[in-house]
């Protein structure tokens, strides 16, 4: 179904201002990837450090974390897991009926089977990311690893940002999704948000897909924050600003080791400052060659959206 060009007032004068001397970090992770080639190859495409995660096992995951790493892009591993809703989690996903040596083997397995990760994310997860016990499974067996772990907050039950806390393992929690509602005026509010609070806290941290309307919102916006005072950061450079120890970047082609050595991750640059007028941008949701349906839970809530 194809939709109209939209044209929006994005950039208001209060946008062009920054609260201090500073640049603010926002770090912008797409998830999913892994189902659609040309999805995920346009999204890899977006301009600046953008955060790629990749769902395990799926037909283009590996050829994606691939490419990304290729152009010199953060990946991480899209775990799934467990929902309150008990929706299909593809191959792989951790549940809370998996004794602890399965439960262990198959976050192994997802891990090994991704390359390049730099960290992990949940996929769904709103019922197992509640659960104590798991999330503790989760991080002792993460300490084997020189990964960091980024809570997508999936529900507003989730202890698995404080587990990873009081296990030391570098982490950090979404702050905004930007589009379980998929399309252009929704995302627009959702990015003003992320600025919002990446302005009064110094960071934020945004969750968004490969859909049509994000790439081509994002394909606007991105190179226009350097000139509203914001800097787009890959989580391990956020870490970094936060001043948290930060793992090694790990090639998950070899075995996990129990302990990392080496110099500390380089600083993320800030996408590059543009001439043009900053008042408008068009943000175009271009026709959509073929149905794909996606999954995303918020608070407890599921809602399905096709594209």
């Amino acid at each position: 179904m194809s939709r109209l060009l939209l044209v929006l007032c994005l950039l208001a004068p209060a946008w062009l201002m920054a609260d201090s001397t500073e640049q603010v970090a926002i770090t912008i992770i797409i998830d999913d990837l892994g189902n659609n080639l040309r999805a995920g190859q346009r999204a890899i495409n977006l301009p600046g450090p953008v955060t790629y995660a990749v769902l395990p096992y799926r037909t283009h995951s590996r050829r994606l974390a691939e490419q990304a790493h290729q152009q010199n892009k953060e990946v991480m591993l899209h775990m799934p897991m467990e929902n309150t809703h008990d929706r299909a989690l593809g191959p792989g996903g951790l549940t809370v009926k998996l004794n602890r040596p399965r439960y262990e083997e198959r976050l192994q397995h997802a891990i090994a089977a991704t390359p390049f990760i730099s960290g992990i994310n949940n996929h769904m997860g709103s019922r197992l990311t509640a659960n104590s016990e798991r999330m503790q499974w989760l991080m002792q067996s993460l300490k084997t690893y020189p990964l960091y772990f980024v809570d997508s907050r999936t529900s507003v039950n989730s202890v698995a940002a404080s587990t990873a806390s009081s296990h030391h393992i570098p982490t950090l929690e979404r702050d905004v999704f930007l589009d379980h509602e998929p399309n252009v005026e929704f995302i627009d509010r959702q990015f003003k948000k992320l600025i919002r609070i990446a302005r009064k806290k110094g960071s934020a941290v945004a969750i968004g897909h490969p859909y049509p309307s994000t790439l081509g919102y994002l394909e606007n916006v991105l190179p226009r924050l350097d000139a509203m005072g914001i800097r787009l950061v890959t989580p391990s450079g956020l870490l970094a600003l936060k001043n948290t120890p930060q793992p090694q970047y790990a090639s998950t082609q070899n075995p996990p080791v129990s302990s990392s050595k080496g110099s500390a991750n380089k600083s993320t640059p800030a996408v590059k400052l543009i001439t043009e007028s900053q008042d408008t941008v068009l943000a175009k949701a271009p026709p959509v060659a073929e149905s794909h349906c996606r999954i995303i839970e918020q608070k407890d809530v599921t809602r399905v959206s096709c594209s």
